[in-house]
């Protein structure tokens, strides 16, 4: 969702690589790739979820409680030759099943312009969320 500057690439790689190494072992962070084919091997595509603990609250609809971890959509991309192809909706589709077997009922993600119309689509809906900057 925008470009890395070239001087924080190494630091991100390192920090990201301190994060999913026990992330992914403790089933804090699941992700999908779509492959081109078992023989090349190559990405084309991929879906992250984090999972990130949440104290109990309502539902949308304010009839009962929600429990468990709320999963957070992360790193979806798709190669662009493989875009508007249907592999994202493919792997968010798979994301989705996933997190209904898995007892998440809360998701949510961050929608880049170019991906809103696939997530409104599988039924997300914009929400009030703001963001503090930290700068007052």
């Amino acid at each position: 969702m925008g470009e890395l500057p070239d001087a924080l690439y190494d630091t991100l790689v390192e920090a990201a690589g301190a994060y999913f190494t026990p992330a992914i072992a403790d089933g804090r962070y699941v992700a999908w790739v779509a492959e081109l084919d078992d023989r090349s091997g190559e990405i084309v595509a991929g879906a992250g979820l984090q999972l990130r603990e949440l104290l109990p609250r309502p539902d949308v609809a304010r009839e009962r409680l929600v429990g468990g971890p709320q999963g957070l959509v992360v790193n979806v991309y798709t190669e662009r030759a493989w875009r508007r192809r249907g592999v994202a909706d493919g792997l968010m589709r798979e994301l989705l099943r996933w997190c209904r077997g898995n007892g998440i009922e809360s998701v949510v993600l961050h929608a880049s312009g170019g991906g809103r119309p696939l997530y409104e689509k599988l039924g997300f809906t914009p929400t009030n969320e703001m963001r503090y900057d930290g700068s007052s």
